[in-house]
């Protein structure tokens, strides 16, 4: 990348101010914004940021952004954190049976429709490992039981450390995640086959058609302890009918959770997500 850039993420007590003091800070060290955007969430009384700049130019090296920074962020009670656009992130693809979305992922990835790398494919089922082999990508099958599980959670931790893994997206993963896991690597997006808070669990596709419905979704968060309650980056829903037979649901929800999932994967690359409580601010 020829010209890089330093995104803030900001979120803090709302005040006067703080649009100032933020630019200011990237102002007086030659920084030129080429992106700003910001929330007031007043029920909340939280101001959120994000602000992008080139580093050519910029008068502090990398490495001395974040202490500097640091200093006017303490004095605001600000949660913050930095990143920066030629730091290529490393993906992990969990998946089980299904490999639509684990398809579609690594064809946008070779488009160069986002960028981040794809080293590593773990699964509890053998089955797809001829998708990830014919991509070159290392394919880990680990059966997870009842009586297995914490011990295979454990495998896959160790997994995610020595492939340096930044992101894991749940692509048609269809294991509960625990909470200890969670807590342990919290970077994690989720597909959901439903428009969320609606047919949570397993099935929505036939609880939808049992209930006559007239559109059906699909839901992309960040995973939490909570089941299919995290905190919501992008959600799409297409129009049912009457004809439509539950095989009629599950292909149009296979083609949303496709388009759903890539949104919500591109938008956290770009760091454009910002989380805060059980919400995200989503800046496009």
């Amino acid at each position: 990348m020829t010209n890089p850039t330093a995104t803030l993420l900001i979120s803090c007590p709302d005040q006067r101010g703080l649009v100032a003091k933020i630019a200011n800070f990237i102002y007086a060290n030659g920084g030129n914004i080429i992106h700003a955007d910001q929330h007031t969430d007043f029920a909340a009384g939280l101001f959120l940021t994000r602000i992008e700049w080139q580093l050519n130019g910029f008068n502090l090296p990398r490495e001395l952004i974040a202490p500097a920074f640091n200093a006017i962020a303490q004095p605001l009670n600000a949660k913050w954190e930095i990143r920066f656009s030629d730091t290529v992130p490393r993906i992990a693809i969990w998946v089980s049976r299904q490999d639509h979305c684990l398809f579609d992922l690594i064809w946008r990835q070779r488009a160069k429709e986002f960028i981040a790398e794809i080293p590593l494919v773990i699964s509890n089922h053998p089955n797809l490992k001829v998708v990830a082999e014919q991509f070159g990508i290392d394919y880990q099958y680990l059966l997870i039981t009842r009586d297995n599980k914490l011990e295979q959670e454990a495998q896959q931790l160790e997994l995610l450390q020595k492939y340096k893994i930044d992101l894991v997206v749940l692509a048609k993963y269809m294991q509960i995640v625990s909470g200890d896991f969670i807590t342990k690597f919290p970077q994690i997006i989720n597909i959901h086959h439903s428009f969320l808070p609606a047919f949570v669990g397993a099935n929505p596709y036939h609880r939808a058609f049992e209930r006559g419905v007239k559109i059906i979704g699909a839901t992309a968060h960040y995973a939490t302890a909570d089941l299919d309650a995290g905190p919501i980056i992008e959600q799409d829903v297409v129009r049912v009918s009457h004809r439509d037979e539950v095989e009629d649901l599950v292909r149009k929800g296979k083609d949303l959770e496709r388009v759903v999932l890539a949104r919500a994967v591109r938008l956290h690359l770009q760091n454009r997500v910002l989380v805060y409580g059980n919400r995200t601010v989503v800046f496009e």
